[in-house]
């Protein structure tokens, strides 16, 4: 996971590179002639491309964790009934070992929780059931790596873009007051910056919300199904002790 994130990152910086490049030479071209992504290059050096740098920056930094994270969601999703199916019967026959090495050969949280609890298993039923919900907290943890900078990034774009707000506001008053006169081709330039670094900022907001929201609800699915899956074990470990009494 950590090369796929590295090499969204680097594609990202160079797609910022190249259309930023690509951004110079059409400056010069009239308004009414630029097209879709060209009129958003247009906009995005108008905005002033210190902060609509920061803005980018956050969105391609907040998107390449959210896809990171939704591609280690989905490789982390286990079918749960046929990997209790499978060491319930392994538990039936009395292989231990077996259903230790079921769990080893399955992906996913659920199956690590598997695994930890029945390798506690000869311990006691309390140590393993301590041992299964110890390891549902570490494995919780692991799913929600990335949230926090995601978190950031969510909250960070939005006053990026009001930041250019005031600063283009700053501008547009510096130039009244150099001018002695209200003009509006003077205050004009400073105002469309304030207003495209607002809505920029709130563009990738809006997008990386859209995306936290979806990861958030995926984990709490996958937390529901370690619950609901600890709870079956347990009672299948309780059923294989009170067996080999």
């Amino acid at each position: 996971m950590k090369k796929i994130l590295v090499l969204l990152l680097v594609f990202g910086f160079a797609m910022l590179s190249s259309d930023m490049c690509s951004s110079l030479f059409a400056q010069g071209a009239e308004a009414d002639s630029v097209q879709g992504i060209e009129l958003l290059k247009k906009y995005f050096i108008d905005g002033g491309w210190q902060f609509m740098t920061l803005v980018l920056i956050c969105l391609i930094l907040g998107l390449a964790i959210a896809i990171e994270r939704i591609i280690s969601l989905n490789l982390a999703t286990t079918n749960t009934n046929k990997l209790l199916r499978k060491v319930s019967s392994k538990l039936d026959e009395g292989d231990l070992d077996g259903a230790q090495q079921v769990c080893k050969a399955t992906r996913g949280p659920v199956a690590n929780i598997f695994y930890q609890g029945l390798e506690k298993m000869e311990d006691g039923i309390d140590v393993a059931e301590k041992s299964i919900v110890a390891q549902g907290s570490v494995q919780m943890g692991r799913l929600e790596k990335g949230l926090p900078w995601l978190s950031l990034f969510i909250a960070l774009a939005p006053m990026l873009g009001f930041m250019g707000t005031v600063i283009g506001m700053i501008g547009a008053f510096d130039a009244i007051e150099a001018a002695g006169d209200i003009q509006p081709s003077l205050v004009a330039g400073g105002i469309k910056v304030a207003l495209l670094t607002t809505v920029f900022g709130l563009i990738v907001a809006i997008i990386l919300q859209i995306f936290y929201n979806y990861i958030t609800a995926k984990i709490d699915s996958i937390v529901n199904g370690m619950e609901d899956a600890s709870i079956s074990l347990i009672d299948l470990l309780a059923r294989y002790k009170k067996a080999r009494s």
